[in-house]
């Protein structure tokens, strides 16, 4: 429906016609109640309007039905937007398992996106036809917002800490991707393309490749150039704990409480080594602020969450410092 109204942007992806339907509804019984209101107000002002100097109103004591109806109907629209509403947040807020992975960092005034199995591309994103799509976005400076209009979907991009969004696109082409989110004086140009593509056009895409190799390559050689691996040893024996197979445990802090290594926990401890200290490692981890790029951050996690555990059966997990 939307797609056939001028200035309404096309549905391109799964979620989208559910937005749209909502909306709509939304749109219908604020439209209703509006229309209906004004015109109340109009025809009880000509209806009971003063007609004589001497004229007075009379005493209205009100009527049950009336004051029962304007609370439960109103009641039970709010609760039907609400429950909508609530069940396409869940929907939004949770990616499918088999959703591929992106990593996108906005900065003043580009996107910079990197593809996991190396593909690196600024302002424009090539994904493929009916395979949903999970971005794992950062900023590298103020706070943006990653708005595709044909996918229904709009997410703040925090400096300091990962928001998530994801789509399932329905139709090929070429679609606009803007910053909705006021960024500095060039925030008008920080615009984009996304490229919805054919599942094999996409593979022969991303056949040419990166020369440097995955993300996750990169950011193995990244591990070890910045001398990562002579204190987080795969056996465990170095002054660090050992990183393999780490991601997604939860573990022990100094302080008596848990977390789960995730993106932000990984990034957190890369940058702040002394913010939440793991349980059972002295904190001697220098801080890398400053000394690693977003993009770099994103490659050594990506490496990170590609490491397979080694240790043996019945071992407690380690944790990142």
């Amino acid at each position: 429906m939307g797609s056939r109204l001028p200035l309404f942007p096309e549905q391109g992806s799964a979620l989208a016609g559910e937005v749209d339907t909502f909306y709509f509804f939304m749109l219908a019984v604020s439209a209703f109640f509006s229309v209906l209101i004004a015109g109340l107000v109009i025809y009880f002002a000509v209806r009971y309007r003063r007609r004589s100097e001497n004229q007075r109103g009379e005493a209205i004591h009100g009527g049950m039905t009336l004051e029962i109806a304007w609370m439960v109907i109103p009641f039970f629209l709010t609760m039907i937007m609400f429950f909508w509403s609530a069940k396409l947040f869940v929907r939004i807020s949770r990616p499918p398992d088999d959703a591929m992975e992106i990593y996108a960092v906005g900065k003043q005034w580009m996107w910079k996106l990197q593809h996991k199995e190396g593909q690196r591309e600024i302002n424009e994103l090539h994904i493929p036809l009916g395979q949903a799509v999970r971005l794992k976005m950062t900023s590298e400076d103020v706070i943006h917002s990653f708005y595709v209009p044909v996918f229904r979907t709009k997410m703040d991009v925090l400096p300091g800490r990962y928001t998530t969004t994801w789509f399932k696109p329905t139709k090929t082409g070429k679609f606009h991707l803007f910053c909705a989110e006021y960024c500095g004086t060039k925030h008008s140009g920080m615009i984009g393309w996304v490229h919805v593509m054919e599942p094999n056009e996409y593979q022969a895409w991303l056949a040419g490749g990166a020369e440097e190799g995955t993300l996750a390559t990169r950011g193995s050689k990244l591990f070890q150039d910045l001398a990562c691996i002579n204190c987080h040893r795969p056996d465990g024996k170095g002054r660090g704990p050992s990183l393999e197979g780490l991601f997604g445990d939860r573990i022990d802090l100094e302080d008596g409480e848990k977390a789960v290594v995730d993106e932000g926990y990984l990034r957190e401890s890369i940058l702040s080594p002394q913010a939440r200290l793991a349980k059972g490692y002295p904190p001697i981890m220098p801080t890398f602020q400053g000394l690693v790029t977003e993009d770099q951050l994103l490659q050594l996690i990506e490496y990170i969450k590609n490491t397979e555990k080694k240790t043996k059966p019945g071992a407690a997990p380690a944790a990142k410092r």
